[in-house]
């Protein structure tokens, strides 16, 4: 069920050039292409900080559970593609600002540099470094270009990456729309739009941490029998290094390993009734987040309202941001809540006890998101390379990304490289909102808007936008 790769060098450069899928071949779903939404800017809360095209894939548009399904779940990401530069070209594209994984490393204060005023992305060479234990990402459908575009990605960037460390696994259950005893694997996605989603989650979890060994959990779908097996699995990787599916039959084994880690799902979708039960994982709910020593994350969606499981208080929701720069030095001025963020009140989830420290919330009766925030505005976005291509896009290899998707990986592996490996989501958020006030650890957010009609503001302290703010440094969490 897991696909070995192996990096080979070329001259000085270190290339993906092979992997084998234990035999399994890829089959796409059967129908016609997705079509791509296409956005153009055009108010004065979303001009852009650079001329180009936004563009929205179809898997970030909410969906509706088909028939039989309860849960059917959207990517969280947006391209931005800016004028004059081709797809080849490498970043830091010459004459733009967008985040590096240095830049956001000195931004959010994880490393030591004075070489670059203002973290400037393209003068900031600075990277994370270390990580240990697990990350892993969980996704839905198959990215057959993971690997290789990981590869090209840490080579660009000057992250240390051992491909040993990085495993692809198929979460097929026995009776899933793609069964292992059918002899195939993990159907890619028509649009492209979830091949953006893996290569995002995967290259910023592992920028972030690169030492941490990273899985990519890829479910048979998006909807909700499937990506609870992808769970389950994921919980399995952490703890014991091993997925737990028989290869013959598909039945999945619980294991029961004292590994530690984080479980990244930067996918969401509408409140259902019974996301809030405790059925021990039996159907994909809240109780599918409560493997001992698995801190989970989830995206806080792009748009106004909460999504699930981002609205479960037994996840850090991840909440996005906007770094406001020069438009001539590219130097940073701000950051401030991003307009499209997700936030608010879940209408099914209680408010859980570390949100009591919070005086806004304490008279109110539901979970409040988000928890922790980053940059997520894909006008401000990060680097991302993908070769899948992206229907109705025709350009792909480096991309400017955003949207909270950005936000989930890249906390999971910030805290990752902290080291504290809590024993639990609801342990890592006590941790985060009873330091939420030192300085030291957390920078409050405090300008901007979001929500329904703008109708959110961020506000010294926890706000609707960007809760508790963003992280600084790796104490306090």
């Amino acid at each position: 069920m897991t696909r070995s790769i192996k990096l080979m060098a070329i001259t000085s450069l270190v290339i993906l050039l092979a992997f084998a899928t234990s035999g399994l071949a890829q089959v796409s779903l059967p129908g016609a292409p997705h079509t791509i939404t296409k956005t153009v800017q055009s108010t004065s809360l979303h001009m852009p900080n650079a001329p180009g095209t936004l563009f929205i894939p179809k898997s970030s548009v909410p969906q509706n559970p088909p028939a039989g399904h309860k849960f059917a779940a959207h990517t969280n990401v947006q391209v931005f593609v800016p004028s004059g530069v081709s797809p080849d070209e490498y970043p830091p594209f010459p004459g733009y600002g967008f985040e590096t994984p240095a830049s956001a490393a000195c931004h959010y204060g994880l490393v030591s540099t004075t070489a670059a005023p203002n973290c400037n992305p393209n003068a900031t060479n600075v990277n994370p470094s270390g990580g240990s234990q697990s990350i892993a990402i969980v996704d839905a459908y198959d990215d057959p270009s993971a690997p290789g575009d990981l590869a090209w990605f840490s080579v660009q960037f000057g992250i240390p990456l051992e491909l040993s460390e990085f495993q692809v696994v198929w979460a097929n259950p026995a009776a899933s729309s793609c069964p292992v005893n059918l002899g195939y694997g993990v159907p890619t996605d028509f649009s492209g739009g979830w091949e953006i989603e893996e290569s995002l989650d995967i290259e910023w979890a592992h920028a972030m941490s690169p030492e941490a060994k990273l899985y990519l959990v890829e479910a048979c779908s998006n909807y909700d029998f499937d990506l609870q097996q992808a769970v389950l699995v994921a919980n399995n990787l952490v703890q014991c290094g091993q997925s737990g599916i028989n290869p013959t039959t598909g039945a999945l084994t619980k294991c029961t390993g004292t590994g530690k880690g984080e479980v990244s799902m930067s996918w969401g979708g509408m409140e259902f009734a019974g996301e809030n039960g405790s059925t021990a994982c039996a159907t994909l709910d809240d109780s599918c987040f409560t493997a001992p020593g698995v801190v989970y994350f989830a995206s806080s969606g792009d748009g106004p309202g909460v999504i699930w499981p981002g609205s479960s208080p037994k996840v850090v929701s991840a909440g996005g941001t906007t770094n406001r720069r020069s438009p001539s030095t590219f130097n940073f001025i701000q950051e401030a809540a991003w307009v499209d963020g997700g936030g608010g009140l879940s209408a099914i989830e209680a408010k859980p006890s570390f949100q009591n420290v919070v005086i806004p919330l304490k008279a109110i009766n539901f979970r409040a998101v988000p928890d922790l925030s980053f940059d997520s505005d894909p006008h401000t976005g990060v680097y991302v390379y993908d070769t899948f291509p992206i229907s109705g896009l025709n350009y792909y290899e480096w991309l400017v990304v955003g949207g909270t998707s950005a936000a989930s990986p890249s906390l999971a592996g910030i805290v990752n490289r902290a080291g504290g490996f809590a024993a639990s989501s609801n342990a890592e958020l006590t941790t985060i909102y009873n330091n939420r006030l030192t300085t030291s650890d957390f920078t409050d957010v405090a300008a901007g808007f979001c929500g329904f009609y703008m109708g959110f503001s961020a506000v010294t302290g926890w706000d609707y936008c960007t809760g508790v703010g963003v992280d600084k440094g790796y104490v306090g969490k």
